[in-house]
């Protein structure tokens, strides 16, 4: 379920470098390609949290990262491009850093897969933006059931 909200993060994201506001954001395109409201609300609450805390989301033109990680023999066995593809593209629109990149690639190396799609990298990248653990979650809990119960 994580990856779903991982494919709404990157669409705000991708809406918020339109220059839009997260208010002007027209959700109505997400209800009507089967996301859910919970879905999209975590997904909203996801965004706020950073921006609350001054994490940037949207890096401005000649601010981004200019270091890029290729990946070595072993991996490219293993990491398709196309997932490759998309790991590089949840860390141009900030949803992770060069950082998180490595403990993906680590822990993809570390499960012994055979071959990493783009289903298999968006849980990986779920993973990573949703581990409590994570320098990019912030330690927050993510709340998906209306009858979670906090203690």
């Amino acid at each position: 379920m994580h990856e779903r909200i991982v494919e709404i993060l990157m669409f705000l994201v991708s809406e918020l470098k339109s220059n839009k506001q997260l208010n002007d954001i027209d959700v109505s395109f997400l209800t009507k390609n089967g996301y859910t409201q919970s879905e999209i609300s975590t997904a909203f609450s996801w965004l706020f949290e950073r921006m609350s805390v001054g994490q940037q989301m949207v890096a401005q033109s000649g601010q981004s990262e200019k270091s890029t990680r290729f990946l070595n023999e072993a991996e490219r066995m293993i990491v398709t491009p196309p997932a490759y593809g998309y790991l590089i593209q949840c860390r141009e629109m900030g949803l992770v850093k060069n950082s998180d990149i490595e403990i993906i690639l680590d822990r993809i190396m570390a499960a012994g897969f055979s071959s990493i799609g783009i289903p298999e990298m968006k849980s990986f990248v779920a993973g990573i933006l949703f581990d409590s653990g994570s320098n990019s979650s912030l330690g927050g809990q993510i709340s998906l059931e209306t009858d979670d119960t906090i203690h």
